[in-house]
């Protein structure tokens, strides 16, 4: 225990009146301003008022005065001595009795509380007669459980990552349900395309409203309420699926409606939780729960529809929404102001940046239209989504008809991109934090992700056209998402860095880019697939790349424009 002081039962009558009432022969006080723990002693019972902010709860049980012990230290005014012993229990902050010797350890080893630290000597102590010279003084030290104090900003941060695994959980069990149902409800390729492009009927139009939303009201209530609104219609699928063709169409417009505000509402919430130190890991962190519900859906729902039949896999699925929202509800708020449990330590990391606290009103549109690196943003997004977009839904018919792979193979290594970038995009995440932290401009270490981002997809593709095995092409594919993660800690993380209070809408902006490059970048692939070949489909996107990256390199910036 790395604490140190001297205090005797003379030194309590100035503590009683700083604030804190405590009456009695056996009311003991150890007061150290808002560092040190507190206890009330009153006869064989003591009472803990406060935690100390390393985790650790001390309490001074009762004080031994002992002569011997008489000392001088540097800077000490007060003498005497007392023992130090911990405890478990099974109440914290309860009441500790004194038939509870079972749960204190003591440790002979004397304690001393450093003056500067805790200003004990600044105070004019008082003396504080009694009659019981012989009153033994313990400092117990209780352990508060890792998850009371594990940072809130990280609870944030991981009930984040669960929201967008559920995201994409709910949204991929559709591209494996739909080989049943189209067989129960005799669909053609045409009726399939139509169902699974209605979901972008819904995402494209809540993108922009969800971050202004977010902006505007908190994005603890735009996320919890689009997590509830696609939980709902995911469990209603398999109904109006049975009721008709429009209805479903409209539910699973409905369900994007549901998903588009996820993302702006997340920026909008870590631009005021997260420090710039810890932004790119945050942001990865939450992304990767993204790919890796893609995993998990992929992985899943085949085994569901088999066991249980096709709708099992949307009302499981859907359910699992409603256990989020109760957590959400319970620990989840949209500031760190909010959060009546911060601890004042915390609270002043986070807010440790320049980030506005006033609310936004009204939205200056024009002025967000007029900036450089808004429109680099929203220019890169889009470069960035057709390529991506088109890898991974054209990846399995890339599979089949250029290497073979029967669909039981293509599906099986469709998981690999996804657990790629999981991965890649908390390594990137790591490494621009590292490089922020080590003095780097936010600027640079944003333009270094994002070529890479870049640079990476377009180098890897443009091997494709060289490489003679399928081993080597389902590499260069890995390779290609690999390196298209580290975007996360690029133009991902750049909403944030100029427009803080605007997170929400810039993203919703771009992110709308983004949507439209994947229906058209999607559509435009199958045209070019009918005249031409798969290296004329890869040239598109790399051509897409090589722009993204100049654009992005000459107009970006990682400082804040938007105030």
């Amino acid at each position: 225990m790395a604490m140190s002081g001297l205090v005797s039962n003379r030194n309590f009558g100035h503590f009683i009146g700083s604030g804190i009432l405590c009456r009695g022969e056996q009311a003991i006080l150890l007061h150290r301003g808002e560092r040190l723990s507190v206890a009330v002693v009153h006869g064989n019972i003591v009472k803990p008022i406060s935690v100390s902010p390393n985790g650790r709860q001390l309490i001074l049980l009762s004080l031994h005065h002992s002569d011997k012990s008489h000392r001088d230290y540097p800077q000490q005014r007060s003498k005497g001595s007392f023992a130090c012993c911990s405890f478990s229990s099974s109440s914290p902050g309860g009441w500790l009795e004194a038939g509870d010797k079972d749960k204190i350890v003591e440790n002979r080893s004397s304690a001393f509380y450093k003056s500067e630290e805790y200003d004990i000597t600044e105070a004019k102590l008082d003396s504080l007669p009694s009659p019981d010279e012989n009153n033994e003084a313990i400092l117990v030290e209780r352990d508060i459980p890792w998850w009371q104090s594990f940072p809130k900003r990280w609870v944030i941060v991981l009930l984040c990552f669960a929201a967008f695994l559920l995201c994409n959980m709910d949204r991929v069990n559709m591209s494996i349900a739909i080989l049943p149902m189209s067989k129960e409800f005799n669909w053609n390729s045409a009726t399939v395309g139509l169902i699974q492009s209605s979901f972008f009927w819904g995402y494209l139009l809540t993108q922009i409203l969800g971050g202004i939303w977010a902006d505007k009201i908190g994005g603890k209530l735009v996320l919890g309420f689009g997590v509830v609104w696609w939980s709902v219609a995911t469990i209603l699928t398999p109904i109006t699926a049975k009721i008709g063709l429009p209805f479903l169409l409209i539910m699973r417009a409905f369900m994007g409606i549901g998903e588009g505000v996820a993302m702006p509402a997340m920026n909008n919430l870590l631009s005021k939780w997260i420090p710039v130190s810890e932004r790119s890991r945050s942001l990865a962190l939450v992304y990767s729960g993204m790919y890796l519900g893609s995993v998990t859906g992929l992985a899943f729902s085949p085994i569901l529809i088999h066991k249980f039949g096709w709708p099992s896999v949307f009302y499981s699925f859907g359910s699992l929404g409603s256990i989020w929202f109760a957590l959400w509800l319970r620990k989840a708020y949209s500031s760190p102001e909010e959060d009546p449990e911060l601890s004042k330590e915390e609270k002043k990391l986070i807010m440790g940046g320049s980030i506005s606290k006033e609310p936004v009103k009204v939205i200056p549109w024009r002025l967000i239209l007029s900036k450089a690196p808004v429109w680099a943003l929203i220019i890169s997004h889009f470069c960035h989504n057709w390529g991506t977009f088109i890898l991974l839904t054209w990846m399995p018919t890339y599979y089949n008809q250029v290497l073979k792979f029967n669909l039981t193979e293509s599906g099986l290594l469709c998981v690999l991109p996804w657990l790629t970038m999981a991965a890649f995009a908390n390594i990137g995440g790591w490494i621009a934090d590292t490089l922020v932290s080590r003095g780097l401009s936010i600027t640079a270490v944003r333009k270094i992700m994002q070529s890479i981002g870049f640079l990476g997809p377009a180098f890897f593709l443009t091997q494709l056209s060289y490489v003679r095995t399928p081993a080597m092409a389902v590499l260069c594919m890995a390779c290609s998402q690999g390196s298209d993660a580290f975007s996360q800690s690029g133009l991902y993380s750049n909403h944030q860095d100029i427009g803080p209070r605007y997170a929400g809408v810039l993203l919703g902006l771009s992110n709308t880019a983004g949507v439209l490059a994947g229906v058209f970048g999607t559509a435009a692939t199958g045209y070019i697939l009918q005249r031409g070949s798969w290296d004329d489909v890869f040239k598109v996107s790399v051509a897409l790349y090589i722009i993204g990256t100049l654009v992005w390199n000459l107009f970006s910036t990682g400082e804040k424009i938007l105030d």
